[in-house]
Order: C-alpha cells, then sequence, then structure tokens
C-alpha cells in the first residue's frame, strides 16, 4: 500500500508597508514625500514612534524609537497623532481582499496576516499569482502597497516579505528552503534577540549554515526549549499552521538590555517606551484589561513577575504608566540588576462585533480581531 504523502501548504505572508505613515500619506497629499512618524511627541517629551514613513527611516528613525532620539536625527520630523479609527477601517477592507481568496487567515496585527491559499477559493492555484492579486487590489482599492512573502511555511514565507520592501514580492520554493536558511543572518531568525544574537556570535554563529553545525541537543543545552526550534527552522521544518481563530488572553511587549539596569529610574524610563508599544498594540486588537503585569529578569537569569488588578479597565497609557509606577514601587529590587523587561495587560473585556447587540459581554468568547 503506497504512504499518504502529505499536501504540501501554500502560504502568503502579507505585511503593508509603513501602514500608519502611508495611511497618513494618502490621506493628506501634503505629506507626502517628507519625513512622518505616526505617534511619539513633537517637542521629544515623550512617547514613541509607532511608525515612521520611508523618509523618516532614511535618517534612522523606527518603530519604538523614543520621540526625543527621532528629533534628534532628524529636525524636520513631522510627527501625527495615531487614528486609529481609520487604521482599523482600512484594515478591515484589507481583509475583504483576503477573504476573496481563503478564510483560512491568521492576523498577526491590522497590517500583517498570513493567508493558507493551498485550496484558495478562485481556483487560482499558484501562490504567487495570488500575491500578485492581492497585492493589485490593495493598491487600486486602498492606495496603498503592501510586500508579500510566499513559501510552504510560515517562518519563511515571513522572512520573505521583508526581502524587498516597500511594494515586494518574493517566492521562496521548496527547493531553496535549505539553501535561504543556512544564508540567513542569525539575528533574523525568529526568537534571536539582541543578546542571544551576541551569544551566537561569540561562539562564531552568524549564519543558519553556521548553526546548522550543532545537534539539537546541543542547541538545546545552549539555548533551552527554543534550541529546539532553531535546530529544525535551520533545516527548512516549521509544521506550525495557519491559526485563523485565535482567543488571546494576554497581551505583552519585553526588551533586554545589553547593560543591566541598576535604578528604578531607569526602569521607569524604559517601562514608558514599553507602555507606548504596549497601548499601540492593545489599540490594534481593539482590547482593555484590568489586570497590569510587570516582568523582570535578573543578571542571574532569575525571573519574578508582579500584578495588579484594577475595578475598571486601563483606559489609556497614562493610566496604564501610573499603575506600573505603582507596581514599580512596591517591588523589591534593591540591589538588583535587571537584563529584561516586560509589561503586559491581560483580563480583558471583550469586544462586541455589531450583531452581538447591545450590553457589554465581559464572559468568555471567541476574540474578534477585525
Amino acid at each position: 500500500m503506497a504512504s499518504m504523502v502529505p499536501i504540501q501548504r501554500k502560504i502568503i505572508h502579507i505585511d503593508m508597508d509603513a501602514f500608519y505613515a502611508s495611511v497618513e500619506q494618502r490621506d493628506f497629499p501634503e505629506l507626502r514625500g517628507k519625513p512622518l512618524v505616526v505617534g511619539g511627541s513633537p517637542e521629544g517629551r515623550g512617547g514613541v514612534v509607532a511608525t515612521a514613513s520611508y523618509e523618516a527611516r532614511k535618517f534612522g528613525i523606527h518603530s519604538a524609537m523614543p520621540s526625543k532620539t527621532a528629533l534628534k536625527l532628524c529636525p524636520d520630523v513631522i510627527f501625527v497623532y495615531p487614528r486609529f479609527d481609520v487604521y482599523k477601517a482600512v484594515s478591515r477592507k484589507l481583509h475583504e481582499i483576503f477573504h476573496r481568496y481563503t478564510d483560512i487567515i491568521e492576523p498577526l496585527s491590522l497590517d500583517e496576516a498570513y493567508l493558507d491559499v493551498t485550496k484558495d477559493k478562485r481556483g487560482i492555484g499558484f501562490a504567487i499569482d495570488i500575491a500578485r492579486e492581492i497585492k493589485k487590489a490593495v493598491r487600486e482599492e486602498l492606495q496603498l502597497t503592501a510586500s508579500a512573502g510566499v513559501s510552504i511555511s510560515k517562518f519563511v514565507a515571513k522572512i520573505a516579505s521583508d526581502l524587498e520592501k516597500p511594494d515586494g514580492l518574493t517566492f521562496i520554493g521548496p527547493s531553496r528552503i535549505e539553501a535561504f536558511m543556512e544564508g540567513l543572518k542569525v539575528e533574523k531568525f525568529y526568537g534571536v534577540g539582541k543578546v542571544t544574537a551576541a551569544k551566537m556570535k561569540s561562539m562564531g554563529i552568524f549564519t543558519g549554515a553556521d548553526l546548522k553545525k550543532y545537534e539539537e541537543a546541543e542547541l538545546v543545552r545552549l539555548f533551552g526549549k527554543v534550541g529546539r526550534f532553531y535546530y529544525h527552522i535551520v533545516r527548512g521544518i516549521d509544521n506550525r499552521p495557519v491559526q485563523p481563530y485565535r482567543e488571546t488572553k494576554s497581551i505583552s511587549v519585553e526588551d533586554t538590555y545589553q547593560q543591566d539596569l541598576t535604578t528604578k529610574e531607569a526602569m521607569l524610563e524604559e517601562l514608558m517606551i514599553l507602555a507606548a508599544r504596549l497601548i499601540s498594540r492593545l489599540e490594534n486588537h481593539g482590547l482593555k484589561g484590568r489586570t497590569l503585569t510587570l516582568k523582570f529578569k535578573f543578571h542571574d537569569f532569575t525571573l519574578i513577575t508582579r500584578s495588579r488588578s484594577v475595578a475598571g479597565l486601563i483606559e489609556n497609557e497614562q493610566a496604564l504608566i501610573q499603575l506600573a509606577r505603582q507596581i514599580l514601587d512596591n517591588t523589591e529590587l534593591t540591589d538588583k540588576k535587571v537584563r529584561l523587561l516586560g509589561i503586559g495587560v491581560s483580563n480583558f473585556n471583550v469586544p462586541q462585533s455589531p450583531e452581538d447587540g447591545p450590553g457589554e459581554n465581559t464572559g468568555p468568547r471567541q476574540l474578534r480581531l477585525f
């Protein structure tokens, strides 16, 4: 009896180009061609960059950068306040385009999603042709551009979408995957942050080819459980399915620091930067929560978390920072060197869709992102 050969999946990763900034430049012609930052503060007094236009990126400005740094890099940069209602409306139209081809869609944010087009609704067959049609519809119907990566796995498709930005289209077929992964710099691998990349480079691991020399057990010993992922992914093995429906229980952001944080003042400053990123993600998903959690990892790799809940909802960045300050003030950190800080919100109100009817729904329900 012949063995069953698994169907090879066709995955597209779509990532809009400088989404918030591009929407602003589309809607306000006077902003086109100029260095533009969505978020932050024109006086550089606080906040961080949510998105930078490509004109601003030429100066080294990037998302999550403090606005005061952006202002130093480009004194003529234009700051605009985010219009999340507009971005969400554009995102809904974007997903209407996606649904013409497949209903197996995994949204990562307002402007980014995986699509499984193994069986596409229109019977086109070739994933690269579907990606080309989606990009054309985005350009004609939304007056925006998107970059697409096409492959047989989520990991490779996501990396591919970033290779030719903006307005890129990159296909990496099965026969090219292993060679592609071998040539990939380690900092491009999922789960490899600055600290891990530095550790790898100190060991002489600069590319996927270098990483591939290590056995699975050795990678697990060196990097923990994620070492198993590194072992498989460098060989092009990624069987994660595109997941159309996921219940979000918490949203968080974190950062690892090259130099340990030793004072609460320094920690608070970093928490303010993280808070702005967290609020942006919460707004992207249309969520507000009641519980805030801070995560501290120390130089000896011990880890603690501290949480506090409120009766109502954490409504905005100011309220979030105020609560984070309270948690920080009540956490014993004397003589502690903090290597990683994280901040997250949970215990959500679940937003209703129009067909749910009036009244707040606080019970468990499948999250609808769009």
